[in-house]
């Protein structure tokens, strides 16, 4: 069985991305601005936070695709992060950069542990109970801080929590996590 209380926790929780392009990871996005000197205000989807910091190559996306960028400097401010790109030298270079999704290439990664799943991997995956009915297909998962959640979209949306008694197995080959999950519920 695997581990539910275990996942990377460097995957972006929350990821919008849906692109197939399995070579980039969301870690977060340029939020904001940070002073006059080209620093900028980052919303990390990592846990914890600055985890997004240990990576110093960026990618970001704007219209043009996505683009390489160095992080400079980095460091937690509040409850946020601020950083400090390559390039980006006073607040207009810096304001061109706001709303960006900020990605990694995949093999960057450290490998996940057995029994351990990159969000990112679960997601798409379908969700079947342990009869093998199926529920629908794993959109994303969000952590409530007592456990992480799937949401589940098929005939409805249904949120399962990603908990050992609820999770039977995770199966990235077929597909497939088998769930311990009434059906009507």
């Amino acid at each position: 069985m695997s581990d539910p209380g275990a996942h990377k926790s460097e995957k972006p929780q929350g990821s919008t991305d849906r692109s197939d392009d399995p070579k980039w990871v969301e870690m977060g996005r340029v939020s904001g601005l940070f002073g006059v000197r080209g620093w900028i205000k980052v919303f990390s989807g990592t846990a914890p936070r600055d985890n997004i910091l240990k990576y110093h190559s960026w990618y970001l996306r704007r219209a043009g695709g996505w683009k390489l960028f160095e992080l400079e400097a980095g460091k937690a401010h509040g409850k946020g992060i601020v950083a400090k790109l390559s390039g980006c030298m006073d607040r207009d270079q810096a304001a061109e950069l706001v709303g960006a999704d900020i990605a990694i290439p995949r093999d960057q990664l450290p490998k996940a542990k057995p029994g351990e799943y990159y969000w990112i991997d679960l997601e798409g995956l379908e969700v079947r109970t342990l009869e093998g009915q199926l529920l629908g297909r794993v959109d994303h998962l969000f952590e409530t801080g007592a456990n992480d959640v799937m949401v589940v979209e098929g005939d409805r949306r249904r949120l399962i929590p990603y908990i050992k008694s609820t999770i039977h197995k995770v199966d990235l080959v077929a597909g497939v996590i088998s769930v311990d999950w009434d059906p009507d519920f």
